[in-house]
Order: C-alpha cells, then structure tokens, then sequence
C-alpha cells in the first residue's frame, strides 16, 4: 500500500497484514501510555514493546541453615520482626527460619514478603520484597477488596459482599485520593497485608 507517493513503514504494512491498529503516536498496538495495573506493574511485553522487567525482589541473599527441612518456603516478616510461615514446603527437620531472616537483615527491614529455595545441601537462597502492614480488628474473612469512588464504596470479603466499615483501609487508601482500590490479605490475627491503587 503506498501513502502520499511512499511506500508505508515495514511495521505498518505487517500490523495491517495481521489485522492490527497501530497507535500513530507510538506505532505500537493499544492506547498510547496505557496505565499501569492496579499492582503497579507496567502493561506490555518486556523486550518488546519498551517496558522494563518488573523487580520482583528488594533484596537477595543466602543463607546456611543446616536444621531447615523441604526445599522452599514463604514466609512474611511482621513489623515486629516476629515470622508467620505461609505455604511452607519445610518437611521435617526444624521449621526455624531465623537464618533467612537474618540473612535479610540490613538489606530488608520488616514487614516484608519473603521465599526461600534450597539451593544444594543446608545452603538456601532467600529474596523479599517491602509489603505495607495495617492492623484492622474489624473484619473477619482471608482476603478482602474494597473500592471507593465517587458513587459510593464496595466491601468484598473472601468473594462475598459485606457492609461492615474497615477504617484502617479506608486510611490506606486514601492515601492515593478520594477514588482507590484496596486488596488485602490476612497475615496474621488483625495484621493485613495491603496493596492500593488510585482509581
């Protein structure tokens, strides 16, 4: 297909090939500046279309522990320094996972996410990441969503609608504006692990 006299860029002749619309701006599929997910990461395919490989980790480490049983294990660190076990593959031997910990500390103060993979004999390698802790007694329930916006506020417990108030997610939320999204996760008792989002 030829434009004013010129023959079209090769990018242009193939997206009209395969059925695609290309954004003038860009030259690439989609809305120009699409925003990120609601977790933060950038849409797009890493290598491809100009959007760097989401960090997944704020720290890695090793670490030796000879009494630690399985081959991995997730973990989070409390505020409090204290550890909470989540999907544990320890079998056997001693669950204590204090020499993850410390392997982390000083590269990652708590509360933070956590895996541990055995990497040959009692030599384990451990990654975390930085998670956002807030103490809400006010629900019961594993996972929570709640949405706000200018039409009112949606409260999902473990898949199911509640009208209960949950003030300290409210608080973290509007830390992004009067319109946001909140999931949480239940850590331990009436600790949550929350991610928000503006809307």
């Amino acid at each position: 297909m030829r434009l004013f006299g010129r023959r079209q860029p090769l990018h242009r002749r193939l997206a009209d090939a395969g059925g695609l619309t290309l954004d003038e701006q860009t030259g690439s599929p989609g809305p120009p500046a699409a925003p990120p997910g609601w977790d933060g990461e950038r849409r797009g395919e890493p290598g491809i279309h100009g959007v760097p490989r989401a960090r997944r980790w704020d720290a890695v480490a090793t670490a030796e522990a000879p009494s630690l049983g399985g081959d991995e294990v997730r973990f989070a660190a409390l505020p409090d320094g204290s550890l909470v076990v989540h999907d544990a593959g320890v079998e056997g031997g001693d669950s204590d996972l204090s020499p993850l910990a410390e392997a982390l500390a000083g590269r990652l103060d708590p509360p933070y996410r956590a895996e541990g993979v055995r990497r040959s004999g009692s030599l384990w390698g451990v990654a975390g990441r930085r998670i956002t802790v807030v103490r809400e007694p006010a629900l019961d329930g594993e996972e929570v969503e709640l949405v706000v916006t200018s039409g009112g506020r949606t409260l999902t417990v473990d898949g199911g609608p509640r009208i209960a108030r949950a003030p300290a997610l409210e608080a973290a939320g509007a830390a992004d504006g009067t319109e946001f999204v909140v999931r949480a996760r239940r850590l331990d008792g009436d600790l949550w692990e929350v991610e928000t989002a503006p809307l």
